[in-house]
């Protein structure tokens, strides 16, 4: 397949867009968190071809994309007010509520749940695009599935180059990790996937916000997973991961006195240079998790193009935006952790 590049937000390459989409096709698609691989929602047949290029799983679950909170009513059964005061606050963002889902969506594109994931995207170039097509675009991360997930085009063209139909630039993503997952089917409320928006922003709206245990450790076998990224070993490199938690000049340290000659190693801005004669990562400052979450997948898909046999990463605090950071190293390494 010869794989088409948008480049321009002009209304041709959001027609063709479009027109791609509503035929079935797959269209790497810009998001304010990650790059997704788009395909029509309410196509079995298309959202099928997802899962084929990705290599997923398939009782795992997709998004929806929408443009707006008014579509929830048009996939979802008994939207409560809470969803309508979550959108008012945080949408076009990166937030996803899990909902009832109507039989217009099909099965194949919630693993298999009756419920579905919706969001609205922060991003001009996708919005555009639905609203256009005037279908809901299921989207999970565009990378091969439990390898890094993409944060600008050319990692899209890394894993998907001739596997889709096309790919349209938006330039980097400016949060960096994934949308945060809300499940608004169960009291209290439950975070099932840390992401861009922090936790402590739920509560402010939600009140008490319950944390599924796969936040913090992986499922078991047998367990159905109800969102994306609960179940499977995500966002990993191919050399394994080790996550070292604790206070950062201390694990720093740590990591200093037991660092293998030939691993490699992601800290933060404050410690590179502790580490001379190794590849090293600037995950950011350790007071500056915005910035840690726009580099956290550049740094593990790096070690993809260079020799290392094991990677040691320091990880943040689970306040704000520390939680989805954390998730997220902690699901490359398996859950590998050392507590410092």
């Amino acid at each position: 397949m010869n794989t088409i590049y948008f480049e321009a937000l002009t209304p041709e390459n959001i027609a063709r867009a479009a027109d791609i989409i509503r035929a079935g096709g797959l269209l790497g698609i810009p998001t304010e968190t990650v790059y997704g691989l788009g395909a029509n929602a309410l196509d079995e047949k298309a959202v099928l071809h997802i899962f084929e290029a990705k290599g997923r799983p398939q009782d795992n679950p997709l998004i929806i994309h929408v443009p707006d909170a008014s579509w929830l009513e048009r996939y979802c059964e008994s939207v409560p007010e809470a969803a309508y005061r979550l959108a008012e606050r945080f949408w076009p963002g990166p937030l996803t509520m899990i909902l009832p889902r109507k039989p217009i969506v099909p099965l194949r594109t919630t693993g298999g749940l009756e419920t579905v994931g919706v969001r609205c995207p922060d991003h001009p170039v996708t919005l555009a695009v639905i609203r256009k097509a005037d279908v809901p675009i299921a989207a999970p991360s565009g990378n091969t599935s439990g390898r890094p997930s993409p944060t600008c085009m050319e990692d899209m063209r890394e894993d998907m180059d001739g596997k889709i139909d096309a790919i349209f630039d938006g330039g980097p993503c400016r949060v960096g990790v994934e949308s945060t997952i809300i499940d608004l089917t169960c009291t209290p409320p439950r975070l099932l996937r840390p992401g861009g928006l922090p936790l402590e922003m739920l509560e402010d709206v939600l009140g008490e916000v319950a944390v599924d245990k796969a936040v913090v450790s992986l499922l078991k076998d047998g367990e159905k997973p109800k969102a994306p990224g609960m179940k499977y070993r995500h966002y990993a490199p191919k050399a394994p991961v080790t996550v070292f938690t604790g206070d950062p000049e201390k694990s720093a340290r740590y990591i200093e006195a037991h660092l293998p000659a030939s691993a490699g190693v992601i800290c933060f801005s404050e410690f590179t240079g502790l580490y001379p004669g190794h590849i090293v990562h600037d995950l950011g400052s350790f007071t500056d998790k915005a910035e840690q979450a726009r580099r956290v997948f550049d740094a593990l898909r790096e070690f993809d193009h260079e020799a290392v046999t094991e990677i040691y990463a320091q990880c943040p605090d689970a306040s704000g935006l520390g939680l989805a950071i954390g998730n997220r190293l902690k699901k490359a390494a398996g859950f590998h952790i050392v507590e410092v």
